[in-house]
């Protein structure tokens, strides 16, 4: 298996999940929160204030300033008097790519699509869900939300948090279509069922890659 997988993902989807399943079939590393550890590893970053600012936007962020100093480098003078958050941002970035060099991975969220643009082994994925089945994970999640509504509000303030981040630290939209090449239902086949499917794909890619199509 030489395919990078990256996923994004509606809260309450099982995406994590799903996720963690496909790199098991495969015994590859699925990182998520894992990541966080990786960055502060390769900056100066704790992992304390990677986690403040994990997949979280900034209203002052310029994408084209930031993608301009990743490309210059992080001596840039403008580096310098960016906000933490963009300074957080540009180290995941920089480690998803480095891990992507390592070999294959799952990458769950953290706009790592955009940090793979440029690889041609790399299958974006997003997975949504039905409300019924989110609010259902995670109601069945987090024991202190009780009600339907608690875990409706819970979810709408997640996913505005994503779609912030992705739309800021993207020149793409979350959850679009045409961003990803595959969106996945899965309140239709459930967490094994459509980890199988995802399966299935990067399977026949490989296949065609191999074939030169």
């Amino acid at each position: 298996m030489n395919t990078i997988i990256t996923i994004g993902r509606q809260f309450g989807s099982d995406g994590h999940l799903i996720g963690k399943k496909v790199a098991e079939h495969y015994g590859i590393q699925c990182y998520d929160k894992e990541l966080i550890a990786k960055v502060a590893s390769n900056s100066s970053f704790c992992e304390e204030m990677i986690e403040q600012h994990d997949e979280r936007s900034t209203n002052s962020f310029l994408y084209n300033l930031v993608m301009d100093t990743y490309s210059f480098g992080y001596n840039a003078s403008s580096f310098v008097d960016m906000p933490i958050s963009q300074k957080v941002f540009l180290a995941q970035f920089d480690t998803i790519r480095k891990v992507a060099q390592e070999g294959p991975a799952v990458f769950i969220g953290r706009c790592a699509d955009s940090a793979l643009a440029d690889r041609r082994d790399v299958l974006n994925l997003f997975i949504h869900a039905s409300e019924d089945y989110k609010i259902k994970e995670i109601m069945n999640r987090y024991p202190d939300i009780t009600t339907e509504q608690k875990a409706r509000d819970f979810m709408a303030k997640k996913d505005k948090q994503r779609q912030s981040y992705y739309n800021y630290y993207s020149s793409r939209k979350w959850g679009r279509a045409d961003t990803y090449d595959f969106t996945i239902d899965s309140s239709i086949l459930g967490i094994d069922g459509t980890a199988k499917l995802i399966i299935q794909m990067i399977d026949d890619f490989e296949e065609k890659r191999s074939q030169g199509k």
